[in-house]
């Protein structure tokens, strides 16, 4: 083994974080350094260059005992004891805090191009993983409550009513609109900042984590990651299509106590129409979080998704891969997507949040159909 100049020994309390080029590994410690003096993260010991791989070495949080858990532990927690929940509105504000900060400390208007690439413009680039899920192919969508299966191609052509509201389900011109949105010559306000702020990144008490995409991140990028992360990732899609990636990420892994459900849905094939009634449940501690973060927006003076909506979009569709989806899942986040992008659509009304019936996770914790 061969180690770089400011490689550090390696100790029961380092987490090594492998990449692949020297490269990468610079542009982490370089998003990691513009941080440090700033909000609290955890330590970067050094780098190791090994003959496949180079290494980062952090401090491991948990074996130092300088954090306990995980945001998503902290939000399971507080869903089944109400005594969390101010343990999770303190690491909720330090999170908004830390974000509202790095705009008013280290903001300034520039071009998309100039932020960190790989969670949109990378995504939303002709050819990029939205092309390669919703473009390369016409995926079917089996209708819950039928037995009618439409292409995404044809639920286009269908006008859909989702809770009294009339949408156009129509992926392929929300991606097309998107791009020119995200264009990469676009200025949008940036600062410096961690880049993925999702409940795997973020310890309890607050430090940030992972600094693959840090450096200078969209404000817009920055809420529009945490809301949907907290919306529907975390509680949700993650644990039920990767549940590897949630047992390995998190502290405890705890499942999930609800989730969205269309509760009724009426096809009418002459007129090309579909009706649609849908919930979207959560716990009291992932509710609490969503609505804290909502007020941290809102005391910015934001009300709407202007803004946030081309970034919402992105994370939307481009974490889980669509052809995974049972057809009442890419339903469900189809109609969340169009939704997004209606212009009339408020913050309040897009994270409208139902309290939680009696749960039973062993309802929705099946097997999952593998990718098509």
């Amino acid at each position: 083994m061969s180690a770089s100049a400011w490689s550090a020994p390696v100790t029961a309390a380092t987490f090594h974080r492998p990449v692949a080029t020297r490269e990468q590994a610079n542009a982490e410690a370089k998003g990691w350094t513009q941080l440090a003096s700033r909000i609290p993260v955890s330590a970067l010991h050094g780098q190791i260059a090994l003959p496949d791989r180079y290494v980062l070495a952090y401090e491991d949080v948990f074996a130092t005992g300088r954090c306990e858990l995980l945001m998503g532990d902290v939000i399971a927690l507080a869903d089944r004891d109400p005594a969390m929940l101010p343990r999770l509105a303190r690491l909720v504000d330090g999170v908004c805090a830390d974000l509202r900060a790095a705009v008013e400390k280290t903001g300034k208007s520039v071009p998309l191009v100039d932020c960190v690439p790989d969670l949109y413009l990378d995504r939303i680039r002709s050819g990029g993983r939205l092309d390669r899920w919703y473009l390369g192919r016409d995926l079917p969508i089996a209708l819950p409550y039928t037995d009618t299966t439409l292409s995404l191609r044809e639920l286009a052509d269908f006008t859909v009513t989702a809770n009294g509201r009339q949408l156009t389900l129509n992926a392929a011109d929300i991606i097309d609109s998107v791009r020119h949105v995200l264009s990469p010559d676009r200025r949008w306000p940036a600062g410096l900042t961690q880049g993925d702020p999702t409940e795997p990144n973020i310890a309890d008490p607050l430090c940030w984590l992972d600094f693959e995409f840090a450096g200078r991140n969209t404000a817009a990028g920055e809420a529009a990651n945490l809301l949907w992360y907290l919306m529907a990732l975390g509680g949700w899609l993650v644990p039920r299509y990767q549940p590897d990636v949630y047992a390995r990420t998190l502290r405890l892994a705890l499942p999930p106590q609800s989730r969205p459900r269309i509760e009724h849905l009426e096809l009418h094939q002459g007129i090309r129409h579909i009706d649609v009634r849908y919930s979207w449940h959560t716990g009291p501690g992932r509710r609490a979080a969503i609505m804290r973060s909502l007020d941290s927006l809102r005391g910015q003076g934001s009300t709407g998704l202007d803004g946030l909506h081309a970034f919402l979009a992105l994370r939307i569709l481009g974490v889980i891969p669509a052809a995974r989806l049972t057809g009442h899942d890419l339903l469900l986040v189809l109609i969340k997507l169009a939704e997004s992008q209606d212009p009339l659509t408020t913050l309040d009304a897009f994270f409208t949040i139902e309290p939680a019936p009696d749960s039973h996770p062993d309802e929705w914790s099946s097997n999952v159909p593998a990718p098509a």
